[in-house]
């Protein structure tokens, strides 16, 4: 781990965040190409892997995003969680608005179920744009924290960046697999379940970019922008990601899958950051 660390110092922060999502991409990839091997999905697995996700997203939001975005902040007392109050709103509001505003379709949730503006689109598309809402703040997340190790600031490190696209890479998995079997259900075939399952991440690469892009050219942003990602991604886990844990008979299993998935992005961050 210590030479994947070394080898990201060495690079170019926007470029090191293309490619640490490059991997959070593949992964979710390589869950999708398990449709080719599996028939069916077990749910309480599945369910116990959506939980997981939520306590990732969780536990990166606090560790990686909102403790270093308050700790860089000038001021003592209220004045030093200004930005991290104004970055977390402002997040959250921005997801908010895509909620309402792009069809989609949470896993697990019946058709008449669907959400943001009336669309003739297939399931397909809406099981795989509900997954993109979950990957946008993660992208984003990952371009910031790799711009503000490169801008110097205090709090932010190389191995808290490559620890958060790990957490990440993680919980992209079990999403791939997500979109990809509930529309071999549908009978569609495996390869256009597995291209809509790996599609689900593209824009990982693309948040990322920007994020890192946006941090280096307006540094003073860069507690706003970590704070920005934390409030984007606790708005997609309490929306998203715990409604589609919860719905079903294993919503036991989904709460320890949310347990084990804040432990294990909580002893990456301390571990590596």
């Amino acid at each position: 781990m210590n030479t994947v660390i070394d080898y990201f110092q060495q690079l170019d922060p926007v470029y090191a965040a293309f490619l640490a999502t490059l991997f959070t991409w593949g992964l979710t990839a390589l869950g999708a190409s398990l449709v080719f091997i599996f028939r069916g999905m077990n749910r309480a697995f599945f369910d116990g892997m959506l939980g997981f996700t939520g306590g990732v997203m969780v536990a990166a939001s606090f560790w990686s995003l909102l403790a270093p975005g308050i700790e860089m902040s000038p001021g003592e007392g209220f004045e030093k969680v200004v930005p991290a109050v104004v970055g977390f709103a402002l997040g959250a509001l921005f997801i908010f608005g895509l909620d309402k505003v792009l069809p989609h379709l949470h896993v697990n949730f019946k058709m008449s179920e669907k959400e943001g503006i009336k669309t003739p689109w297939h399931k397909s598309v809406l099981l795989t744009l509900a997954i993109t809402l979950h990957n946008i703040p993660e992208g984003l997340a990952v371009g910031v924290l790799f711009g503000g190790v490169s801008a110097g600031f205090e709090g932010a490190s190389i191995g808290g960046a490559v620890a958060l696209a790990l957490g990440i890479g993680l919980q992209n998995f079990p999403e791939g697999f997500a979109v990809a079997m509930p529309l071999r259900r549908q009978g569609l075939s495996r390869w256009k379940c597995f291209n809509y399952g790996q599609l689900s991440a593209i824009v990982e690469p693309m948040a990322a970019v920007l994020g890192a892009w946006a941090v280096l050219t307006f540094q003073p942003i860069l507690p706003y922008a970590l704070c920005f990602a934390a409030g984007a991604m606790i708005f997609v886990v309490v929306e998203e990601v715990v409604p589609e844990a919860q719905q079903g008979n294993f919503t036991d299993i989904s709460t320890m899958g949310f347990i084990g998935g804040f432990m294990v992005m909580m002893t990456l961050d301390v571990g590596l950051g």
